[in-house]
């Protein structure tokens, strides 16, 4: 990110070199804090009622108080926009418990103010090399904890995850668990069976419930595909025509490499290229 960045802390638009929080901030000691991630495109924001829902419903499931108003959290994500000429990229926001002067593990017994901040990040999504040739993918253990549907900022077993999978030269990484995967460290994993059908992990404790998922599984419905929610091996997936992930950063992008084996023919197949392009057509006339 740009020093001379605009962000938002706690009601101030700040340049992210200005940009500050206590030592003793809960998600800083504890982790105890969510996050949300909207795409941005032609400066507009995607898919945003859905990923606000899942906003408030993570705090709630930590008992925090929203720190803004939907809509003027809404506000706030279209000034951070504006302020950075942002017309491709993401909006990252983040609400902790807050600050308070005791190290604690239970939540303090006073008031506290949380906090809240917000940054864009400038990143091409339309025309990511990803998406035109495919990623590789590396199967890794789920070492997540058991309330993996909370979108929380602690991510520690997701960054090794990554970073095992970077170690091998690939670029996401699928959780497995009890034989079977989970989700992409940072996305939801499709496969495309043999016969046409799109297989996708339902929903549970055991995954996030992704926002760009709903859409693309809606997408696909409208397109008299057939969509089924049921969870898969690696082996199946390294069996099947196609394997795609998605997500708010990479939308909808191919898989094309799991464990080192080619998926389907080694190259993006014809139904993540669809939806990648209804997605985009989609998200395009309804961002706000």
């Amino acid at each position: 990110m740009e020093q001379n960045a605009i962000c938002y802390v706690n009601g101030a638009f700040v340049r992210a070199a200005q940009a500050k929080i206590s030592i003793f901030d809960r998600a800083f000691l504890f982790a105890d804090g969510v996050y949300e991630v909207a795409a941005v495109l032609d400066g507009k924001l995607v898919d945003v009622d859905a990923h606000l829902a899942r906003y408030e419903r993570s705090l709630a499931a930590l008992q925090m108080q929203p720190a803004l108003t939907r809509a003027a959290l809404v506000a706030v994500m279209r000034e951070i926009v504006a302020r950075n000429a942002l017309d491709e990229g993401l909006v990252y926001i983040q609400q902790t418990r807050g600050a308070p002067l005791e190290r604690d593990f239970p939540f303090p017994a006073d008031a506290v103010q949380p906090t809240l901040v917000l940054f864009a990040h400038k990143k091409p999504v339309i025309g990511a090399v990803a998406a035109a040739k495919g990623v590789a993918v590396k199967s890794v253990a789920d070492r997540r904890w058991a309330r993996r549907d909370i979108k929380s900022v602690s991510l520690l077993a997701q960054v090794l995850a990554k970073q095992e999978a970077r170690a091998a030269g690939c670029a996401e990484a699928f959780l497995v668990e009890d034989g079977f995967v989970t989700e992409g460290a940072a996305s939801t994993a499709f496969i495309v069976t043999r016969t046409g059908q799109i297989v996708t992990r339902a929903l549970s404790h055991a995954i996030l419930p992704g926002c760009t998922r709903i859409a693309v599984m809606r997408l696909a419905e409208e397109a008299g595909l057939s969509v089924v929610e049921r969870a898969f091996s690696i082996e199946e997936a390294q069996g099947a025509a196609e394997c795609f992930i998605t997500s708010a950063t990479t939308f909808v992008t191919p898989v094309v490499m799991l464990d080192g084996r080619p998926i389907g023919s080694g190259a993006p197949g014809p139904v993540a290229q669809r939806l990648r392009a209804l997605y985009i057509e989609t998200a395009r006339q309804t961002a706000q």
